[in-house]
């Protein structure tokens, strides 16, 4: 095995990223000392529900699309095949669900928590903030462009952690919802510059597909109903609607988003919007696989040895592929750290939020609105400081990170059915729903943690790389603001009552 092969940055790349950065900044300047200044918390948490369904819907894509999942569906794809595609077939009800049944709720009921729906809008909550996975988006990125091009790694982590507390604190949620648009359009060109640069250099499409199908790359349709297989129709279609719904159902970074639109119908809108965009970003995660496939075949550069995790064969693999193109390894990266600062700032203001609604307010509702919105941007800085800190503390932990992702994800379906529960069945009490959600919980980290277990006493060591983390790089999304909260649930839980009342 060789040693890890560095590359270097051109002039022009470090400008471009750098772009980046100060753009992003800028929006949230622009939103602190613009007519609308975030004077009240519902301008600040909410954006004084003032944004359309675009900028709504790329955002949703933008919280979505983190930089785990930039780096692991290529290396997905490069070494198990195009079946992991088929994902895209459970978006459609995972975003028709969400918009005809969960929007509605949230928004009529003018909510800023998802959690009061789980407690039927009344009681206190006892939160258990949790912002490690911050510290991992904020960490892994870095380590990885650290790795490869030898751009010094704290400096990017705190220039990426302090750009983004920035706007955040400065600009509130219509500053990280533009900052989001932007940032997804960073992330688009990035794939596409690698993609369209790396196809002409294999000869074209058609003979990067030539070679995919030649190496046993172009999956069929799995009707395997066998859930232990890896990835199959049925766990991809089916599992990834309750992905979906954990994701955009219940998930507190995206219903923010939906809280935020001017009407309940262009919030409905947003979640049309993102289908197709959704599709779009599948298809270039997927198709740079591919590209990757035709360049390197069975010799990857993690078995040569040049680097040394699936993520960093990505950026290795851009590296080289751009790299007589200065300028574009920059995009790249600046669409690499879009995805963190996208899905970090997001965490930012719904941790925010949570903590004013369902812990400040309930307890000071004298509390003046203006002293109210100082103490929310307070809140967004301190969980800005409490992430770089987090990414310290990921450097030290190894590849704790990564079963740590894994166990993250195993909360999402719980979590669903506890909010499910709250919505849907106002008859439940606490002792059921604490009983439901510990049987779930015990359930999932059982599999979860057996499998992992499994693997080590197989390997001998940890398996789980960066392909481990794709699996469940959109549940961990969720993590950061659904799996953040441990709820005590009052007794009774009156959603329909209130939604009567609201109408």
């Amino acid at each position: 095995m060789g040693d890890v092969v560095q590359m270097h940055f051109s002039t022009v790349d470090y400008v471009i990223f750098t772009l980046l950065l100060v753009a992003s900044a800028g929006i949230g300047v622009f939103y602190a000392f613009s007519g609308g200044r975030q004077r009240t918390t519902q301008e600040f948490l909410l954006a004084d529900r003032s944004m359309t369904c675009l900028p709504v819907s790329l955002s949703l894509l933008a919280t979505f699309q983190s930089a785990v999942a930039i780096l692991g569906a290529p290396s997905e794809i490069y070494t198990h095949g195009t079946q992991y595609w088929f994902l895209g077939c459970s978006y459609f009800l995972g975003l028709l669900i969400p918009a005809h049944i969960f929007i509605p709720v949230f928004y009529r009921l003018r909510l800023a928590s998802t959690y009061e729906v789980s407690q039927g809008g009344r009681g206190e909550n006892c939160h258990f903030i949790c912002v490690i996975y911050m510290g991992v988006v904020l960490y892994a990125p870095a380590l990885a462009l650290n790795a490869v091009t030898g751009i010094d790694l704290w400096g990017a982590v705190l220039a990426m952690g302090l750009v983004c507390t920035l706007y955040t604190t400065l600009g509130g949620l219509k500053a990280v919802i533009w900052t989001d648009v932007f940032q997804t359009i960073v992330m688009f060109a990035g794939q596409l510059a690698v993609i369209v640069v790396g196809a002409h250099q294999a000869g074209g499409v058609a003979e990067v597909w030539r070679r995919a199908q030649n190496g046993s790359r172009i999956s069929g349709l799995e009707l395997n109903p066998d859930p232990l297989e890896r990835h199959t129709f049925w766990t991809l279609s089916v599992g990834g609607v309750f992905l979906m719904l954990a994701l955009y159902g219940v998930n507190q970074a995206q219903v923010q988003r939906y809280l935020s639109s001017r009407t309940e119908n262009e919030a409905i809108m947003s979640c049309y919007v993102v289908f197709p965009c959704q599709q779009i970003v599948l298809a270039l995660g997927c198709l740079m696989g591919l590209v990757m496939y035709s360049r390197y075949g069975e010799d990857s550069p993690l078995d040569k040895g040049y680097v040394q995790t699936n993520d960093q064969m990505v950026l290795y693999f851009v590296m080289d592929v751009l790299q007589d193109l200065p300028g574009l390894p920059g995009l790249f990266v600046a669409c690499l750290f879009s995805g963190a600062l996208s899905t970090i700032s997001s965490a930012f203001n719904s941790l925010a939020t949570v903590t004013m609604e369902d812990l400040i307010k309930p307890h000071f509702p004298a509390m003046t609105e203006a002293r109210a919105t100082l103490l929310s941007k307070g809140l967004a800085l301190g969980y800005g400081l409490v992430c770089l800190a987090m990414a310290y503390i990921a450097s030290l932990m190894g590849s704790v990170l990564q079963a740590a992702l894994s166990i993250f994800g195993m909360i999402g379906g719980p979590l669903l059915g506890l909010f499910c529960l709250g919505m849907f069945f106002p008859w439940a009490n606490s002792i059921g729903a604490v009983m439901g959600l510990a049987a779930g919980l015990l359930m999932a980290f059982w599999i979860g943690i057996g499998n992992f277990v499994s693997r080590m006493q197989t390997h001998g060591v940890p398996i789980l790389n960066g392909t481990a983390i794709l699996d469940t790089a959109n549940a961990t999304t969720v993590v950061m603001t659904t799996l953040v909260t441990s709820l005590t649930t009052k007794p009774r839980c009156f959603v329909d009552a209130k939604l009567n009342r609201s109408s």
